[in-house]
């Protein structure tokens, strides 16, 4: 699988996929591969001629305090499985080939940043924006693949894609889940096995919640509720906040009409974990 370190040696590498007319679809990621990430390869590559991925842990999206020197960072095991994948090109910047010195720019969707993930961790989605949009102008795909476990960080990249002018396709893989229907995340990693076993209460109380809707329920404080009697069983998750909202603007619902977002993000142990599912009418 070929690897590329520069801007220059990447644009180079996707120069010669265009020069053959072929299509180039694009999966970002911060490494730590899961199958979640796996899964976003295969679409790309069952959608374009040539996949690329990129391995860069974002500094810029980590706040005081949280996880950017601890992330985990196997990039011998990484390289493995999207070689094992096909990837037609792998590319691992340096913070400085992202950050060139001298950077002042940032990227800022206002509105759609600052709610849920955005009011827990101030600045986040500033990062995540700036970073992509680096990314983006850097390998100038056809397609992008991003996954539904971050549903708000999709909503907001699609946005920033759509006011820039950015002509690249974003889209959308399932959420991938571990058999007890834990969502997968890198950060499962840090869970102890106690602190993995009380993780599947996110996924419980969202079912919790599905099977309502189902039946007929439409209050949000009332699936709301649902989920916070699920979680009371495991003592070990601490809620950060469950959330009922549109699915296009991220405002709150007081009742379900047409479509909406069931997200929820609590810590368990050292980690700090999300989940969501989309609902449309049925």
């Amino acid at each position: 699988m070929p690897r590329v370190r520069t801007l220059v040696q990447l644009r180079s590498a996707v120069a010669r996929f265009r020069g053959r007319g072929e299509t180039v679809a694009f999966v970002p990621t911060m490494g730590a591969l899961h199958e979640g990430h796996l899964s976003l390869v295969r679409l790309a590559h069952r959608h374009a001629d040539r996949v690329v991925v990129s391995i860069f842990v974002n500094p810029l999206q980590f706040g005081p305090g949280e996880d950017y020197t601890r992330y985990p960072r196997p990039a011998a095991r990484d390289r493995a499985l999207l070689a094992r994948e096909g990837v037609d090109l792998l590319w691992e910047p340096a913070v400085t080939d992202v950050y060139p010195p001298g950077d002042l720019t940032r990227v800022h969707v206002a509105g759609l940043s600052d709610v849920l993930e955005g009011a827990s961790r101030p600045g986040h989605y500033t990062g995540v924006c700036t970073v992509v949009t680096r990314l983006l102008n850097a390998v100038r795909p056809d397609e992008m693949w991003l996954g539904q476990k971050d549903a708000q960080q999709a909503l907001i990249l699609e946005r920033m894609a759509t006011d820039l002018l950015i002509p690249v396709r974003l889209r959308r893989g399932p959420t991938v889940r571990e058999e007890d229907g834990l969502a997968m995340s890198s950060r499962n990693a840090y869970l102890s096995h106690a602190e993995r076993q009380q993780a599947v209460a996110l996924s419980q109380g969202l079912a919790a919640a599905w099977i309502l809707m189902r039946g007929g329920e439409r209050n949000a404080q009332r699936l709301a509720a649902a989920i916070r009697r699920e979680w009371d069983g495991y003592p070990l998750v601490r809620e950060d906040y469950i959330a009922v909202v549109d699915p296009h603007t991220l405002e709150p619902l007081k009742a379900v009409r047409h479509e909406a977002l069931v997200a929820v993000a609590a810590h368990v142990g050292p980690a700090r974990l999300i989940d969501n599912f989309p609902w449309r009418g049925r």
